[in-house]
């Protein structure tokens, strides 16, 4: 299969049941896709030299999963070769009063990178059109009547749709990844939280918890990939039971990415460029 094959921009529909949650057949060539994947990453860091020296454009990748899915894992190895001046990482929880004071997408912008560097949202603008709608979140919101609809989250989507529309005319790219994982692979995950004292920390029974609406977040993933994947803004929906594969597509997602955005190093300033028969003078006769 090809990278390709798990992105979701507007062609096809996607159905959760039906995508494959493991490697597969992929397997058998782990160690090949391992060394792929080092590869990728310098592949990658070339490209974000470049991305960062022109700064004309940004490049935002969010990353959505259920809990243990492996998004903290994935952020720190598939990301680990790009130069840290140039990356910014957001990690979202639920939104702290002063945030829920505001419209859903004003942390979300006040976060956005600039142009030049490249962002990575640990969940994002879709966590409310996901655990809010799951939850019914939205009907303690304090909003004005006209405000609330049977249409709600259909009104959302558009609203996501057209702000990341909005992102790319104006010289971002956003890619979205969801990381698919198994309930059995979810269930082994949190059991290894119990057992393991290194693991504890990221231990959360309300995360557990969540499994009890699996079906109604299969449902929420759903709907919001297949109303916001576009051509410009696509979603890919990773294999998550496997942590080596799914790292190889994130990197394969990377260099494919920027590998489009094409970004040149800039041209010298030719006003600097004058200045260089003197400074190399200067330079000899030090």
């Amino acid at each position: 299969m090809t990278i390709q094959d798990y992105c979701y921009d507007g062609d096809k529909r996607l159905s959760i049941k039906d995508l494959p949650t493991d490697a597969g057949n992929m397997k058998e060539h782990k160690a090949a896709l391992v060394k792929k994947t080092e590869e990728n990453l310098l592949r990658a860091a070339e490209l974000q030299e470049k991305l960062y020296a022109a700064g004309r454009e940004g490049l935002v990748i969010v990353i959505q999963a259920r809990d243990a899915a492996g998004k903290d894992s994935l952020i720190k190895k598939v990301f680990s070769q790009l130069n840290p001046a140039a990356l910014e990482v957001h990690s979202f929880k639920t939104p702290n009063s002063i945030e829920l004071s505001h419209d859903y997408l004003w942390r979300i912008n006040a976060a956005l990178p600039p142009r030049g560097k490249i962002g990575v949202f640990n969940r994002s603008q879709y966590e409310d059109v996901l655990v809010v709608r799951v939850h019914h979140i939205e009907k303690g919101y304090k909003l004005a009547e006209r405000c609330f609809s049977d249409d709600f989250f259909q009104r959302r989507y558009t609203q996501l749709r057209n702000w990341e529309e909005y992102l790319y005319e104006n010289g971002y790219r956003m890619v979205k990844i969801f990381l698919n994982i198994s309930k059995e692979e979810q269930k082994k995950r949190f059991l290894e939280r119990i057992e393991r004292d290194d693991k504890h920390w990221k231990l959360s029974t309300g995360d557990m918890k969540e499994r009890l609406a699996w079906a109604e977040f299969d449902e929420a993933f759903e709907d919001a990939i297949n109303a916001t994947g576009t051509k410009h803004n696509p979603w890919y929906v990773l294999p998550a039971d496997s942590k080596w594969y799914t790292r190889y597509l994130a990197s394969e997602i990377l260099v494919k990415t920027l590998e489009e955005m094409d970004p040149q190093w800039p041209e010298l300033d030719p006003s600097e460029a004058a200045k260089i028969p003197q400074v190399l003078e200067q330079l000899e006769k030090d």
